[in-house]
């Protein structure tokens, strides 16, 4: 006997969090719920604001309006599905059928967020592979190229992960390059999408030998997954990009072409962070994801992540917005 619940969820989010060009006060999202006899499965629909191409009105909608033909039987069609929509309610069928590991890989890049001394004195405590994601194109070009430049002579063994969402002109990305030391260049694993077209950021690795990476050009449509020179990784953010089936495809592809593919997180709540990380574990085994955006919460959703002493709010004090 099929059933299912959606419920409407609000957390609060650190003051400082901005998303290209908003503040983002409060997270806001919907947990799907879906049961089986004794199975259960949940999934987190968040569309991210200023990111998805839905809103999150839309977004619950469309969830209830699948979720209506769920609970009567009928088979879900998720490519025609908003991408947050599909990827929740492919994530909750998924973990209904048991089909999602329980182990997850909880190792995170740590996200520079503030002061870059902060992160050094983080990354000389890590045991292991020292990798941090760091956000640029927010300032001036010089200046990241600085910090970057700053990260690797101070941790030799350094993998920066940077991430300009397609922020910079050929000249703006040349001008970070410039203050980036040749025989530093090795110590950045790759920098996403650097230029605002693809084709200026594959010649600005060309010209600088700075691998990069593709995140906004996964879900460019007619995008294939393919070995170019310069591109060494896929990021695949599944709230952006559709169903757990759609993600499944892009990491097989990605391994095929011999791309590493990195899981990461659209600022989902704890819930569906630690579902990430047990799909990341499940699906690029080795491969640490990007998943530190806990620190960017001011409360956590039914679901603890690891070490957080974030308050936690259980879905049963949020409200069921639909159930049938």
């Amino acid at each position: 006997m099929r059933s299912a619940k959606l419920y409407q969820y609000q957390l609060p989010m650190d003051s400082g969090v901005i998303l290209r060009n908003q503040r983002l006060v409060t997270r806001e999202g919907w947990i799907v719920e879906l049961r089986d006899g004794e199975a259960v499965g949940f999934g987190e629909v968040a569309p991210l604001p200023e990111f998805s191409q839905e809103t999150a009105e839309q977004a619950g909608q469309q969830a209830q309006q699948l979720l209506n033909a769920w609970v009567n039987g009928e088979a879900l069609d998720y490519a025609t599905a908003l991408p947050s929509v599909a990827f929740g309610l492919s994530m909750a069928e998924l973990e209904l059928a048991g089909g999602l590991p329980a182990e997850g890989n909880y190792q995170v890049a740590p996200l520079c967020a503030g002061d870059p001394d902060d992160l050094v004195e983080e990354l000389s405590k890590m045991s292991g592979d020292k990798i941090a994601k760091i956000k640029v194109g927010m300032y001036e070009a010089v200046r990241d190229g600085m910090v970057a430049n700053m990260f690797i002579e101070a941790i030799p063994e350094i993998r920066l992960r940077l991430d300009a969402n397609r922020k910079w002109t050929p000249l703006k990305a040349q001008q970070f390059a410039k203050y980036v030391k040749p025989e530093h260049r090795a110590g950045i694993a790759f920098l996403e999408e650097p230029c605002k077209t693809p084709a200026d950021s594959l010649a600005f690795a060309a010209e600088t030998g700075i691998n990069i990476a593709w995140d906004e050009t996964v879900r460019d449509e007619g995008f294939e997954v393919k070995a170019e020179p310069g591109v060494v990784a896929i990021v695949i953010k599944p709230t952006l990009v559709g169903s757990v089936q759609r993600c499944m495809e892009l990491v097989e592809q990605a391994h095929d072409a011999k791309l590493t593919a990195v899981i990461s997180s659209s600022m989902e709540s704890s819930l569906g962070l630690n579902q990430l990380a047990r799909f990341a574990a499940w699906q690029t085994p080795g491969v640490i994801p990007g998943l530190d955006t806990m620190q960017l919460f001011r409360a956590q959703l039914e679901t603890p992540w690891p070490n957080c002493d974030l308050s936690v709010t259980g879905l049963s004090e949020l409200e069921v917005v639909w159930q049938k």
